[in-house]
């Protein structure tokens, strides 16, 4: 009788495992599946998406990383595609869906080139080709900007709105998030330097979303801390002290006996002595105002009301530094160095009810470092889609200063760049010729999908596109609205030069990377499988919320 060879088993039970053709498919249709996921949300008519958690919570919005978070997403190349999004948020504070929608349609063209048995690494190798050569012809176009270009920022600000469910007061709230970024941002010898969190977002439902305002200085969400105290401080002189206002515990375990009533008498008013002592220390600096990281014993308070000073305890650490960066004050540790010149100044601090709640407004703080935006709206929702689309409007504006460039948007930057790229695959030989191709033909999926989403025609309307690019017209991208070519510069619609780079550069690494992939192997220990799906899920996906 034979010898049988006995199997090996290298893998635990349990591991799943696809290769070959077959992983390359199950990753392109699973990142094919979140990129169709957003797609319908691109542009100034597209829909929004409400995400409702296992918790009953309910996000509504048309942001391309917002929606992408929110999903449970289990697929490994989902994943991967989320984190594009994640990227292009951090890096330019939008264009997610765009690098989104672009890392899909990468995939689906160079399935169709695997098709034509093209290697993988061969159309890996042309896609960076032409996404090096995108950024190339995306320079070679791009506008300056500056900081001067109020109006042009404003644009810029409208455009990323445009869409956002904040239609009717995009105006409005573009002016104050170009007001907000000039404010903070700084010039310096290596260039503009921004920090977002120096721009602070503090949601407040109620009102409706024209009452959102810009105050020059830090809104608080917290009240003075006793009744006694004035509720507005014109001309304030604020003090910033990050130790307590109150007598401190003993650090060892310390046990004090008295044996007579006025020895305890005696304990009392030296420890009163001692808050006083603290008190008259803020009162001597001639700070009018008092902003205390950790705690203000109940006699403190008295004596500071008597002193006609406001003061707010438990302020974060966050909101200290922002305080500082605000007012010109210096965070002190120590009351007793607490002196004239550690006070921080601002035309007004006053405690304002907004909804139901007390807030402390720092108002009018000349050559603010920091500032604030109080977003208003009519429910929670309303009011989290603003602040979204204020973030965006941040980020594009910021971005535009940092770099110093911009192009025009509706589809027309893409169509340049396709024009370009089809060129310059002529004049390649071999087969990357196709995947540089394949990266233009993709390329064209930004006005085509504008298009689709606005119930045009996009075979007529990338027809149009195409015939206008030939013949010179560098800004022609689509008029949603009226369904025709437009010159997009000269109708204000601008972006980040940026944030398009960003967007391809991202999107061609990750479709490189996944296309790479041969081999899929998930351990069976407690993990759910790639390929793992329930019902009527696009192949390759596991979405759940």
């Amino acid at each position: 009788m034979a010898n049988q060879i006995q199997p090996i088993f290298i893998l635990p039970e349990g591991t799943q495992r696809s290769s070959g053709r077959n992983a390359q498919k199950n990753n392109i249709a699973a990142a094919k599946a979140v990129a169709e996921t957003v797609r319908t949300t691109l542009g100034p008519k597209g829909m929004d998406k409400m995400l409702v958690n296992s918790a009953g919570d309910i996000v509504v919005t048309n942001d391309g990383v917002t929606i992408l978070s929110e999903m449970d997403i289990e697929h490994p190349a989902a994943k991967m595609i989320v984190e594009i999004a994640k990227t292009q948020e951090d890096e330019v504070g939008d264009g997610t869906t765009t690098a989104v929608v672009l890392a899909g349609e990468l995939l689906r063209r160079a399935e169709e080139l695997i098709e034509q048995e093209i290697h993988p690494t061969v159309i890996a190798r042309g896609y960076r080709q032409a996404s090096d050569k995108s950024v190339e012809i995306l320079k070679k176009i791009a506008q300056d900007i500056s900081a001067k270009d109020t109006v042009m920022l404003q644009k810029i600000a409208i455009t990323a709105m445009t869409g956002k469910g904040v239609e009717e007061d995009r105006e409005h709230l573009s002016g104050l998030a170009v007001k907000a970024v000039l404010q903070v941002i700084q010039q310096t010898g290596s260039g503009m330097v921004f920090d977002k969190s120096d721009i602070k977002l503090e949601k407040k439902v109620g009102g409706a979303v024209e009452q959102t305002e810009l105050i020059e200085g830090i809104i608080l969400d917290k009240e003075k801390v006793h009744p006694g105290m004035p509720s507005r401080i014109v001309g304030a002189r604020i003090a910033l002290v990050d130790s307590p206002v109150e007598v401190k515990d003993t650090e060892i375990d310390a046990k004090i006996q008295i044996t007579d009533p006025s020895q305890m008498q005696a304990f009392l008013d030296m420890e009163e002595k001692m808050i006083r002592g603290k008190v008259d220390a803020v009162v001597k600096s001639g700070a009018n105002v008092l902003f205390c990281q950790k705690g203000i014993d109940d006699v403190a308070q008295h004596y500071l009301a008597k002193a006609g000073i406001y003061a707010v305890r438990r302020v974060s650490s966050s909101d200290m530094e922002k305080l500082a960066k605000a007012t010109a004050a210096k965070i002190v540790s120590n009351l007793e160095d607490l002196s004239k010149e550690d006070l921080g100044r601002s035309g007004l601090v006053e405690q304002v009810k907004v909804g139901d709640e007390q807030m402390t407004f720092v108002r009018d703080a000349k050559h603010a470092k920091a500032v604030s935006i109080i977003v208003r709206g009519g429910t929670e929702h309303v009011v989290a889609e603003v602040k979204r689309a204020l973030e965006d409007a941040i980020g594009v504006i910021s971005t535009s200063l940092i770099n110093g460039k911009v192009v025009a948007g509706a589809g027309a930057a893409e169509m340049e760049v396709a024009k370009a790229l089809r060129k310059f695959a002529r004049s390649l030989s071999g087969r990357e010729q196709l995947a540089v191709e394949a990266f233009a033909s993709a390329m064209e999926i930004i006005p085509k999908t504008l298009a689709e989403n606005s119930g045009l025609d996009p075979i007529d309307v990338l027809t149009d596109l195409k015939a206008a690019h030939e013949k010179a017209q560098t800004w022609a991208g689509i008029d949603v609205f009226r369904g025709k070519v437009m010159d997009a510069w000269k109708q204000n619609v601008i972006e980040p030069l940026q944030v398009k780079i960003q967007a391809i550069t991202s999107a061609s690494e990750v479709a490189a990377m996944i296309l790479r992939i041969d081999d899929v192997i998930s351990s069976g220990k407690g993990s759910k499988s790639p390929q793992g799906m329930p019902p009527g899920m696009p192949p390759g996906m596991d979405m759940g919320m």
